[in-house]
C-alpha cells in the first residue's frame, strides 16, 4: 500500500489516453463500463476493498461503498447489466451481490443473492442479454446461475472443469468457459464442444454477432475462433513474464529475438509473429545478441553458462560452461563473429574466442566490483565499453586486454552506447540522467534530465549518431536529438517499465520491450539520412 492505482480511459480511435482516475490503493482488481458508457464502475484490490461507479464524460467518481460489507474476503470481479445502466453485479470470494445506482443522491444500494447452504468462490461473471440471469464461474468447477430480478440460486453444475475462470454468452442462449486448466467449452443445453489451449483461459471477448470470438490465456497467448467450426487460430502470443532483453540482427534486420526468465523468442520484424522458441528448463536467459553474420544467437543465463543457438532451428551449438561463477549477466559479439565477450554478477568480464570446435578463453580482465549490466563494442572490434551496478563505466582495449579509462560516479549505470562517429559514449542509470562522456579522458560533456523519477534502463543510438532512444520506469519511450540534447518524439504504449530497447541497422524500426512482458513495435520518426 501507499500508492494509488491508477486507471486510464483511452480513446481507442485517437490510440490516446483521455483521463487518468486515481482513488483506489495499492491495486485495481476489475472494470466494466455501463451499456450506455456514461459510467465505469471499478473494484479495488484487497489492500482497497471499494466498489466506485465513475462518471465517464466528467471523469469523477459518483459514488463508492465497501465492495465486501462485513466480510473480509474480497470481491474479484464485477460486471454491469446489459440494458439498465444503474445496475451491475460483484462476486469473489464472499457474497454475490447486485448494485443499484441512484445517480441523484449518488449512492449505491446493495442487495445479497440468496445462495443457500451452496458455498462457493467467484472468478468471473456474465449476464444474459436479456439481463434475466446471472451466471457465476467458480474455483469448484461448476457454475452457478441466478435470476436477477428475484436474487436467487436457480441452477448450478456441471463441475467439469478444475476451475472457471472466463464466461461469455452467444446469440441462442449458447455459454462459451474457459477454465484454469486450460480448456474451452461451448456449452448448449444438449452438449459441450471442448477445445484445448496452452495455460489458463484469463479472457473471452466476442467480434460482432459473435460468430467470431477472441479468447486470451495465461500463457500471453491469443486465440481466434470461428463458432461454426470451433477450432483454435493463434493470433498472436507474447512472454508471460518480464522480457530482460532484446536484439536484432545486424544488416538485414529482418529478425529479432527476445529473452525473459522462461525462454528466448525469434520474431520476423515485418511480421511480429513468433517464429521459433527457445527453452532451457529452470533457466532464466538475462541478456542476448545476434552475432554480425546472422548464424547465431549468443546468450547469457543465470547458471553460469554462455549458451549459442542456431536462429533458424534453435539447435544448441555450444555451451560454455562456467562463464562466470554467479551468473552471466551481460554479453556482446563482435563484428567479425570471431570473439564472445561476457559480463558476470561479480563484474568479471571475459574475452572467450570461438575456435571451429569449441571456445577459448582468451582474458579475464577484472575492475568492475559490481555486476556488469550492459556491453557495447566498438565498430573496428578494437574497443569495448562496461557498464556496471558498481557506478563505474570502463572502456577496454581488446588488443592488450587492458582498461584505457574508467568514469566512477555515484549512479548505477544501465545502458551505455557507443557514438558510431565522434569518440564519445553516452551512458543512463538510476540518476534519471542521459551522461554524454569524452572517451579519451572521461570527462563529462553533457548531462540531459531523462526523467523524473526511476531509472533509464534502455538505450541505444542510430547508425548515423543523430538520434538515440531510451526507456525507462517512466513506461514512455523518448527519441533525442544527439547533437541538440532534445527529446523530439514520446512513445506511450507499456503498462510496465521498460527494460530493453534497439533500433533496426536502416533505423525504420524501434523496438521496446518491457516488464509486464510486452514486446512492442514502432516506426522510428526519422529518416536514416537525417
Amino acid at each position: 500500500m501507499g500508492f494509488k492505482a491508477v486507471i486510464i480511459i483511452w480513446d481507442y480511435p485517437q490510440r490516446r489516453s483521455s483521463a487518468q482516475l486515481l482513488l483506489h490503493e495499492a491495486k485495481v482488481e476489475a472494470l466494466d463500463f455501463s451499456p450506455d458508457e456514461k459510467y465505469l464502475v471499478s473494484l479495488g484490490g484487497q489492500d482497497d476493498g471499494r466498489v466506485v461507479v465513475w462518471n465517464v464524460e466528467t471523469r469523477q467518481a459518483v459514488c463508492g461503498s465497501a465492495a465486501s460489507g462485513r466480510s473480509t474476503s474480497p470481491c474479484l470481479t464485477v460486471r454491469y447489466s446489459n440494458t439498465n445502466s444503474n445496475l451491475f453485479v460483484t462476486a469473489g470470494s464472499s457474497a454475490l451481490r447486485v448494485w443499484e445506482l441512484d445517480p441523484l443522491n449518488r449512492k449505491i444500494q446493495p442487495t445479497e443473492c440468496q445462495t443457500g447452504i451452496l458455498k462457493r468462490a467467484v472468478e468471473c461473471i456474465e449476464i444474459s442479454e436479456d439481463d434475466e440471469f446471472v451466471f457465476c464461474g467458480t474455483t469448484s468447477g461448476d457454475i452457478m446461475k441466478f435470476n436477477l430480478k428475484t436474487r436467487r440460486l436457480s441452477d448450478y453444475g456441471p463441475k467439469r472443469f478444475s476451475s472457471v475462470s472466463a464466461l461469455r454468452t452467444l446469440k441462442g442462449g449458447h455459454l462459451l468457459v474457459g477454465s484454469g486448466c486450460g480448456k474451452l467449452m461451448l456449452c448448449s443445453a444438449s452438449s459441450f464442444q471442448p477445445s484445448s489451449l496452452n495455460k489458463a483461459v484469463t479472457s473471452i471477448a466476442l467480434s460482432g454477432e459473435g460468430q467470431q470470438f477472441f479468447v486470451g490465456t495465461e500463457a500471453a497467448q491469443m486465440y481466434g475462433f470461428r463458432s461454426e467450426d470451433f477450432r483454435a487460430e493463434l493470433i498472436s502470443s507474447s512472454h508471460r513474464s518480464a522480457v530482460k532483453d532484446v536484439a536484432i540482427c545486424f544488416g538485414t534486420s529482418e529478425l529479432f529475438a527476445t529473452c525473459s526468465e522462461e525462454d528466448i523468442r525469434v520474431w520476423h520484424i515485418d511480421k511480429p509473429k513468433e517464429l521459433l522458441r527457445i527453452t532451457v528448463p529452470n533457466m532464466t536467459c538475462n541478456a542476448l545478441d545476434f552475432m554480425s553474420d546472422g548464424h547465431s544467437i549468443i546468450s547469457a543465463w543465470n547458471d553460469g553458462k554462455v549458451r549459442v543457438f542456431a536462429p533458424e532451428s534453435g539447435r544448441l551449438v555450444l555451451i560454455i560452461h562456467d562463464a562466470h561463477n554467479t551468473g552471466v549477466t551481460a554479453i556482446a559479439g563482435t563484428r567479425n563473429c570471431k570473439r564472445i565477450i561476457s559480463g558476470g554478477g561479480k563484474g568479471m568480464v571475459r574475452v572467450w574466442e570461438l575456435q571451429p570446435k569449441g571456445h577459448r578463453l582468451l582474458e579475464t580482465m577484472k575492475e568492475h566490483r559490481g555486476a556488469v549490466t550492459c556491453i557495447k563494442i566498438k565498430s573496428d572490434d578494437k574497443e569495448c565499453v562496461s557498464a556496471s551496478s558498481d557506478g563505474a563505466c570502463i572502456i577496454w582495449d581488446l588488443v592488450r586486454f587492458v582498461s584505457l579509462k574508467m568514469v566512477i560516479t555515484t549512479r548505477l549505470f544501465r545502458a551505455v552506447c557507443y557514438h558510431p562517429d565522434i569518440y564519445q559514449i553516452i551512458t543512463s542509470g538510476t540518476d534519471r540522467k542521459v551522461v554524454y562522456w569524452d572517451a579519451y579522458d572521461g570527462s563529462a560533456i553533457r548531462e540531459l534530465e531523462g526523467l523524473l523519477t526511476g531509472s533509464i534502463n534502455a538505450m541505444d543510438i542510430s547508425q548515423s549518431g543523430t538520434h538515440f532512444v531510451t526507456g525507462g520506469d517512466d513506461k514512455l519511450v523518448k527519441v533525442w536529438d544527439y547533437m541538440e540534447g532534445a527529446v523530439t518524439h514520446v512513445g506511450m504504449a507499456h503498462g510496465g517499465s521498460i527494460t530493453g530497447i534497439k533500433l533496426c541497422s536502416n533505423s525504420s524500426t524501434l523496438i521496446s520491450t518491457s516488464a509486464d512482458g510486452a514486446v512492442v513495435l514502432w516506426r522510428f520518426p526519422h529518416s536514416p539520412a537525417s
